[in-house]
């Protein structure tokens, strides 16, 4: 191994925390051109249109504006240490919980700084300086700088640098064609189900073609489809305690999403998970076994070609404002149970079914290429930043091995 270590700190040119959050870059509600990015951002992986505005004044913008290059790293709370690359000149600043780098770009290369700290000896030095109560544990921007990482010359950093952006060149256009992929599905739900133009029997769209509507208590609806409740279509269920689990493979979910994995399934059919504690926006569909635990409900379909109907119908409702909690975000199966809903025909349900069906098999298998994507990553990850893999003519067939190993 390569004993040729540095400290971070003499990789950069400066560090600093950012604006304070309440007085020098408060959220607003307006849209001020100007954003703040926070540590839920990043721990949360939001994109850039979902930070918040803020009205910070002209000089904290000029000290905490972010530029490409910038890397920022959570410094307090249950993500810290997670880490960000700012990949574009960016109108945003950001807040008092994050630490920004700018690196000396004449010596080393940014992405490669975010490689050495994105890996497990950073996360493992950051829990062993933190301090703090157990539930907010910080750390100090003197501390930080003195993790040590692997000096390379910068055409080795380069090489580091090309290798592992080609992994997140292709996860991120797997995730940006995931999200046009959901918004035409979305869309055709819209158009069969909201506008009523879904194909009549000579395939010309309903409603403009003079389909009889008939009125319900949700409205004028197609002639032969029904209003009903959620109940009618689906029986919802609830989350078991996970913890006695043994490990393996099978998805664990909660209100946040995935929790763990685990060998044994609660269920094993389509379905369509609902948040009960938490975040009550956070709706999912899935068709594989899976567990659910408490906080989060999941429902059996009570007909076929119904699942991905009732999930974008829930979708579709404001759960959030449902809510029967104080401190937590709460949902009954009551509530639930008692959305009204408009049943349409089982001609349309199936031929929604087979027009969106390619649609979440095609996604399904982007979320399988991508898992595969980050596993090859993380396997390389610390070889490279370690030294054991040198990239170069000689090493590419060991790199293409581990590829194919994954």
């Amino acid at each position: 191994m390569n004993s040729n270590y540095i400290s971070l700190r003499e990789t950069i040119i400066s560090a600093n925390t950012g604006a304070d959050a309440i007085k020098r870059a408060p959220i607003v509600d307006t849209n001020t051109g100007m954003r703040c990015i926070r540590i839920g951002d990043i721990s949360n992986k939001r994109s850039f249109d979902e930070w918040g505005f803020t009205n910070a004044g002209e000089k904290v913008i000029e000290k905490f504006i972010l530029r490409k290059g910038d890397i920022l790293i959570a410094r307090t709370g249950n993500t810290i240490g997670v880490v960000k690359y700012i990949n574009e000149d960016l109108p945003s600043v950001y807040n008092n919980g994050l630490i920004r780098l700018r690196v000396d770009m004449k010596k080393y290369h940014p992405k490669y700084i975010y490689y050495a700290l994105s890996g497990m000896p950073f996360k493992n030095y950051v829990y062993q300086i933190s301090g703090g109560t157990s539930t907010q544990p910080n750390m100090k921007i003197d501390h930080m700088l003195n993790f040590k990482l692997l000096h390379l010359e910068y055409n080795a950093q380069e090489k580091i640098v090309s290798l592992l952006n080609s992994f997140e060149d292709k996860i991120e256009i797997n995730n940006k064609t995931n999200k046009t992929l959901e918004e035409i599905a979305q869309a055709i739900f819209k158009r069969y189900f909201v506008d009523f133009e879904f194909p009549n029997e000579v395939g010309e769209a309903y409603k403009s073609s003079d389909g009889q509507l008939v009125d319900s208590r949700l409205g004028m609806i197609p002639e032969g489809w029904e209003v009903g409740k959620l109940s009618d279509l689906v029986t919802i269920k609830y989350g078991k305690d996970h913890k006695k689990l043994t490990e393996g493979t099978i998805p664990v979910y909660g209100s946040g999403g995935i929790m763990r994995h685990v060998d044994t399934a609660l269920y094993s059919h389509e379905s369509v998970l609902i948040p009960r504690k938490g975040t009550l926006s956070n709706v999912i569909y899935t068709n594989e076994p899976f567990w659910s635990v408490d906080t989060m409900f999941y429902t059996e379909m009570k007909t076929s070609n119904i699942a991905k109907y009732v999930f974008y119908f829930v979708r579709s409702k404001d759960l959030v404002s449902m809510n029967t909690g104080s401190a937590v975000p709460s949902m009954t199966a009551d509530i639930l149970n008692k959305l009204d809903v408009i049943i349409p025909s089982k001609e349309v349900l199936d031929t929604f079914e087979r027009f969106v069906s390619p649609i979440f098999i095609k996604v399904r298998a982007n979320e399988e290429e991508n898992k595969n994507l980050i596993n090859i990553r993380n396997a390389l990850l610390p070889k490279l930043m370690s030294g054991d893999i040198r990239i170069g003519v000689e090493e590419q067939e060991e790199v293409e091995c581990l590829q194919k190993s994954n």
